[in-house]
């Protein structure tokens, strides 16, 4: 489109005068696009020289005065794991504070709600308050619409939020450390992080604008000593959910895992890698709770693609979506992996793989898997309830057949479940966490068991 019509004429995909066609040529646009394709593991990064690890520096800006760091503290009883460079990270277990997805809460309930459980059942302590805002990259990603300042401000913002948070329950600053749901605000926390360290200018901008919402401590903005996704916390208690609690023999079910962009291959060098997970050449998570559970893990050819989601075009140009999530991730799991399920560590990838599937009908392509989170099967391994805990209800691909195969009635636990739902038209609720807690409301309650 020529300048001369930027005034009057829709961009690309009609995103608005300001969105362009690039003209990219076709090796240009390869190479634009080729992260989609990269396989980031140990066998493919040149690990020979040392890159600078941003942690050596927030330490210092700290000893500087410049910062505050909040830090993993014995009471969080951190285990260690290696990173791709082999880097230790400190993973704490408990003394949680949940830094919540808005896509999860809004279309994939069970995802959280099998966290919480788990943490219930582990007497993991943690706090699920109510003060937390979204990260913004799902608009930063979809839209261009923002920009880095906005992005510090919020993860400033949020990440304050986390280290004063146990104050109102009588704990000192620190006592809660975040633990975060969603791989696209993991990825988007991390490369803030580094901008903030790296940048005295940034820093500075955000200090203005966190003064004037009182998120400051000392006049100093707050830094977390790890950014953590709730999937390392699940990749270290691994072994000891399949020891304490797991009831169903899973060695029948044939799993495939969708590894999120946004967690390895997005400041690849903070993302988990273990030598008793795939040899250590490929991310641990997510397949290293499948393998602890006994599941056969199955490989494909297109383990190291994006699942389509694309931000921008799952917006603009969901069709290409619907063609890249069925032609590169599903039907390659149904034909050579003959999968029973593909599970996933983030909201965006989950939506995407799980919501898209039906459209494959118009065009013959009837593949079918069950997508759901590397949690929510292991919740199912263990024994929760299908739909009060791992809400399989509110997934559009098909569980049925998984949860029958796993040993579960699902006919059964619908029924169950149904009669649940005539006790909380009259009231009679079940919560997985002391709503009290979170809002510091009155609420007659009792603890879910289920």
């Amino acid at each position: 489109m020529n300048d001369d019509n930027n005034s009057t004429q829709q961009g690309v995909a009609g995103h608005g005068a300001f969105f362009q066609d690039t003209n990219l040529s076709a090796n240009e646009a390869e190479t634009a696009t080729a992260w989609v394709r990269s396989h980031v593991d140990r066998r493919s990064v040149d690990l020979g020289e040392r890159m600078d690890d941003i942690r050596d520096h927030m330490w210092e800006l700290e000893k500087e005065g410049e910062i505050i760091v909040h830090r993993i503290n014995p009471e969080h009883r951190a285990e260690t794991v290696q990173t791709l460079y082999g880097w230790d990270k400190k993973i704490p277990t408990n003394n949680l504070w949940h830094h919540k997805s808005c896509g999860q809460c809004g279309n994939i309930p069970g995802y959280p709600t099998s966290l919480m459980w788990f943490m219930n059942k582990l007497g993991i302590d943690y706090l699920d308050e109510t003060d937390q805002t979204s990260c913004t990259a799902w608009n930063y990603h979809g839209s261009g619409i923002g920009n880095v300042e906005s992005l510090a401000a919020v993860f400033l913002r949020n990440f304050h939020q986390a280290y004063v948070s146990g104050k109102q329950h009588g704990f000192e600053n620190g006592h809660f450390f975040p633990l975060v749901h969603c791989g696209t605000s993991f990825g988007n926390y991390k490369e803030i992080r580094k901008y903030l360290i790296e940048s005295a200018e940034l820093r500075e901008k955000v200090k203005k604008i966190l003064g004037k919402l009182g998120r400051l401590v000392d006049g100093k903005i707050v830094i977390p000593e790890e950014v953590v996704h709730y999937s390392e916390w699940l990749h270290v208690m691994r072994n000891r959910i399949a020891s304490e609690l797991q009831v169903m023999d899973m060695s029948n079910i044939r799993v495939t895992v969708h590894a999120a962009c946004h967690y390895y291959k997005m400041v690849q060098e903070d993302a988990v890698y273990d030598n008793t997970v795939l040899g250590g050449n490929r991310t641990a998570v997510g397949t290293s709770v499948a393998q602890a559970l006994g599941a056969q893990v199955i490989d494909y050819s297109t383990w190291y693609d994006c699942c389509g989601f694309g931000f921008r075009h799952i917006i603009s140009e969901r069709e290409f979506t619907r063609s890249f999530s069925m032609n590169r991730k599903i039907k390659v799991a149904r034909e050579e992996a003959r999968a029973d399920v593909m599970i996933g560590i983030d909201t965006g990838c989950i939506t995407t793989l799980d919501k898209n599937q039906w459209i494959g009908k118009a065009h013959d392509m009837n593949y079918s898997i069950p997508i759901i989170a590397d949690v929510q099967l292991a919740a199912l391994a263990c024994g929760a309830d299908p739909f009060k805990i791992v809400q399989l209800q509110w997934h559009a691909s098909p569980c049925e057949d998984l949860v029958e195969k796993m040993g579960i009635s699902w006919d059964k636990a619908k029924a169950d479940f149904q009669d649940y739902l005539k006790q909380v038209e009259q009231g009679n609720v079940e919560y997985l966490y002391n709503p009290e807690l979170a809002t510091n409301q009155n609420i007659n309650m009792k603890m879910v068991s289920a």
